[in-house]
């Protein structure tokens, strides 16, 4: 029987099923950070119980550690609770771990991929939602809850209900300009936040095909904000040049071994989705959003919906965000002042993304007005940017890089953006108070990023002046 991507990893990992219940599913990797495991582990204390594959859990601390002075103790006491708690568990109950300061530290779905912890192949778990990125490579990955990490922990299985199948096709090619991001953000506009759900969505087409590994994975991290259980891509040349020589991917006869099984994991030719959804990449440019959730987005030189567009029952809550964010329906945003610029986040604090805003601001300023993070995903992405010479790019345009971590992309360490401030910003969500009370946040790419780092509004990268005369 033909099957699709999907099925065939889910089912590769099932050790049994309950009749009219969930599927007891293992489980080859989970990723376990500072926020949503210290009541896992506590709970194996209090059951006397260990951990059952100790070589198959990684933990780092991310959401909580500053992007700045590492090396000194971090000075909230909350954040460096959570934080040590973690440096307890991992070492009591012998995992392996990249603690702060490590050199294989950085945000947990950025490291993961980086390092070949992530294969094709795979059922990755962890608590936290946008472990639907390492699904770029051609694995099942989803978040889950705080009991169910537990739950890996002493069995390394867990039960979940079976996800149905969506295939997202996207045809033709993204236009100069346009990133994963942009691409992303289309979708889910047009998706909306709830149009995933249940789903376990594959991406295929000509567009997702043609997209970096990096630009893969920040398309599949956001699988999760049109409410999708995750998201995938077949694995592919791309997939096996990025993987090559990984710290901890097959090396040797085992490579080529390897090679061999992910060549297998594609969607059947004539496998059946539950679903199937075809967009034209030929019809995408720059995108932001001008609400509170990344349903809320639109061209970059679009125009606010008015309450004309919006379905009666959605009105209120339509009032609500614009509200929030001080918008009016109609409105266009080009020419918008913005006070922070973001770059970084586990969707866009790669090595790609980097290059990407180094090269849009390269022999410009950034604006006196604007105040620019620019976060690198791990370590390992600050040594490239060092390597390649983006860093002296980024200091003589005016921008400091700061020391890895999730930084601004929620609120839960020192660098929260002040209320009734507008930040541009490359991360994931942009609900009220995401990046800090009373923050405004405009989610975009890193080129629309760059674009408005250097101009001190919002802009089309492509070159469409602001209304103050600033181009670039």
């Amino acid at each position: 029987m033909s099957k699709t991507l999907f099925d065939k990893i889910w089912d590769a990992h099932i050790v049994t099923e309950v009749q009219d219940g969930p599927t007891q599913l293992y489980i080859d990797r989970m990723y376990c950070h500072e926020v949503t495991s210290p009541q896992a582990f506590e709970g194996l204390r209090k059951r006397g119980l260990k951990v059952f594959r100790p070589q198959q859990i990684t933990c780092m601390p991310d959401h909580n550690i500053p992007t700045e002075n590492q090396e000194s103790p971090i000075e909230d006491p909350v954040s460096k609770n959570q934080v040590d708690t973690l440096d307890t568990n991992a070492r009591e109950f012998g995992l392996q771990y990249f603690p702060v300061g490590d050199a294989r530290n950085g945000i947990i779905h950025v490291v993961g991929p980086e390092t070949g912890l992530s294969l094709p192949g795979m059922t990755l778990v962890c608590g936290d939602s946008h472990t639907s990125t390492h699904g770029a490579l051609g694995a099942v990955a989803f978040g889950i809850g705080t009991s169910e990490v537990e739950m890996v922990l002493a069995t390394q299985c867990v039960f979940q209900s079976r996800p149905k199948t969506m295939r997202i096709t996207v045809q033709n090619q993204l236009q100069p300009g346009v990133t994963a991001k942009d691409l992303a953000l289309y979708i889910i506009a047009n998706m909306t936040t709830g149009g995933a759900t249940g789903y376990f969505v594959e991406y295929a087409g000509e567009a997702v095909e043609n997209l970096s590994m990096e630009g893969r994975l920040t398309l599949c991290n956001l699988s999760i904000e049109m409410g999708a259980r995750g998201g995938m891509i077949a694995p592919d040349a791309v997939t096996f040049e990025y993987l090559k020589g990984r710290s901890f991917a097959p090396q040797g006869e085992e490579w080529e071994k390897a090679i061999a099984r992910w060549k297998t994991l594609q969607s059947d030719a004539d496998a059946r989705f539950d679903k199937e959804i075809v967009f034209d990449a030929s019809h995408i440019e720059p995108m932001l959003t001008y609400g509170t959730n990344p349903g809320m987005g639109m061209g970059i030189n679009d125009s606010i919906p008015t309450l004309d567009d919006i379905d009666p029952a959605s009105r209120i809550s339509y009032e609500k965000s614009l509200e929030y964010m001080s918008f009016k329906p109609g409105e266009r945003l080009i020419g918008k002042p913005v006070d922070y610029v973001f770059l970084g986040s586990c969707t866009n604090g790669r090595i790609e993304d980097f290059r990407a805003f180094a090269q849009r601001v390269k022999g410009k300023r950034k604006a006196d007005s604007v105040v620019a993070w620019l976060v690198p995903g791990s370590w390992e992405v600050d040594r490239q940017i060092r390597a390649e010479g983006l860093d002296k790019v980024l200091e003589a345009a005016g921008f400091t890089i700061r020391q890895p971590g999730c930084s601004a992309c929620l609120a839960m360490n020192d660098d929260k953006i002040p209320a009734g401030k507008y930040a541009v910003s490359t991360s994931n969500r942009n609900f009220e108070g995401r990046q800090g009370p009373g923050a405004r946040t405009i989610l975009a790419g890193p080129l629309v990023a760059a674009a408005a780092a250097v101009t001190g509004c919002i802009i089309d990268p492509r070159g469409i002046a602001c209304v103050s005369g600033s181009t670039i």
